[in-house]
């Protein structure tokens, strides 16, 4: 199976690459401004607000399966026109196509959050995600729209690294402990995507880990993890500060994770302090 990941240098991007390459299939990866370490896989540059540039790459892989995994925050060119263009490459090209998406697309309104609910974003950036839902499902109807949530790694993630710095000297910041969601590692999700690619699923996934965790609660996780002095972890309440978005929002994967083999474990589990 010939697989695209578009968005194969980032963090989520790397890891289905390695997956991809790792499982026999014929990967190649699309890149922003550099490719990413990979060896042994073909690297293209890919401008999503280009249409032409995205169906030249298309054409050239001829992909059975592409995963998007881009991320271009809330710029709208990027993150909600980008990947309806890609969607359209891939019907055109017969390709299935799995689109990443977040859980940036809810308010935390009604905190419980399954497939079957409506998208209410409240940031640019949830805005963009959930215009790029709705165009990747117009024009590609049986593609898979997987929403995610906090993405954590082995030390790599952005999350990570500022709770090292938090926990190694002081600097602007604190962790939330009234921010809520269902951090997911980066190894269940991409295998849950590829298992997903693999198969003829379509529509609306969740794919966040089965705990729901404050961004307090995760920095904790991940010093004690670490060897880390966690009680240097500053907090505060995401409520009293001037950041848009919503408070509480957990993902529920029940329905999606009865489908997959691959388990999204929750941060006690895929956090546990090394022996």
């Amino acid at each position: 199976m010939t697989v695209l990941i578009v968005g194969g240098s980032g963090f989520l991007g790397a890891e289905l690459v390695r997956q991809a390459a790792a499982s026999g299939h014929t990967t190649a990866a699309t890149y922003a401004t550099r490719p990413g370490s990979t060896q042994d896989i073909a690297w293209h540059a890919l401008d999503l607000r280009d249409p032409g540039s995205v169906e030249a790459v298309v054409t050239k892989v001829s992909p059975r399966v592409i995963v998007n995994a881009s991320s271009g925050k809330a710029d709208w060119a990027v993150t909600a026109e980008g990947p309806v263009r890609l969607a359209m490459a891939a019907a055109k090209s017969g390709s299935r196509l799995i689109h990443v998406s977040s859980d940036a697309v809810f308010s935390g309104a009604r905190v419980h959050y399954d497939e079957s609910c409506l998208p209410d974003p409240v940031t640019p950036y949830g805005a963009a995600k959930a215009a790029a839902e709705t165009g990747v499902l117009l024009v590609h109807p049986d593609a898979v729209v997987a929403r995610t949530s906090l993405i954590i790694g082995d030390g790599q993630s952005v999350h990570e690294r500022a709770v090292h710095e938090l926990a190694a000297e002081p600097r602007t910041g604190v962790l939330f402990t009234d921010d809520i969601r269902c951090p997911v590692h980066v190894a269940d999700l991409a295998a849950a995507l590829m298992e997903l690619a693999s198969g003829d699923a379509s529509g609306i996934h969740h794919l966040g880990g089965n705990e729901a965790l404050s961004r307090h609660e995760l920095g904790i996780l991940i010093a004690r993890r670490d060897g880390l002095d966690a009680s240097r972890l500053p907090t505060g309440l995401r409520a009293d500060s001037k950041l848009p978005g919503g408070l509480d929002v957990r993902l529920d994967s029940r329905a999606t994770q009865r489908k997959l083999r691959t388990p999204l474990r929750g941060g006690h589990q895929f956090l546990t302090p090394a022996v």
